[in-house]
């Protein structure tokens, strides 16, 4: 029966000429903790009538967050931003992910909460090159 493992890497082949780009998931991770507080520190969760304000919260989080990525590290990578945003009722919750990493990939999840709303956002980048 054939095997279902990848073959191993070869340890001996050539470097690259060109050093191959790094992303520091540090300064992603204090910048969205300092934005989650900044933006939703005051918010409360809407009425119906004021639904929409939650969709601007998580789509102004997101293009903060992407370009923040982008000026830390403009190419190389592909970025990916999820964020979502719940009532708070007291409840409890879980979010886990599994990937397949090369070295340089990384992901960033910071969580925010108040008495009435959780902000959860999932950064990725995912090197290119």
């Amino acid at each position: 029966m054939a095997s279902l493992r990848s073959p191993p890497r070869s340890e001996a082949a050539s470097p690259s000429p060109t050093p191959r780009p790094s992303f520091n998931a540090e300064l992603v991770k204090n910048y969205t903790k300092a934005l989650l507080s900044t933006t939703l520190q005051s918010a409360t969760w809407p009425d119906v009538k004021e639904r929409d304000k939650v969709k601007g919260w998580m789509k102004e989080i997101g293009e903060r967050v992407k370009s923040r990525m982008l000026e830390i590290q403009p190419a190389g990578f592909k970025y990916i931003v999820m964020t979502q945003i719940n009532e708070n009722l007291g409840q409890g919750g879980r979010a886990d992910l599994v990937c397949h990493w090369e070295d340089a990939d990384v992901v960033v999840q910071e969580m925010f909460s108040n008495d009435t709303l959780i902000c959860i956002c999932i950064a990725f980048a995912v090197r290119t090159m």
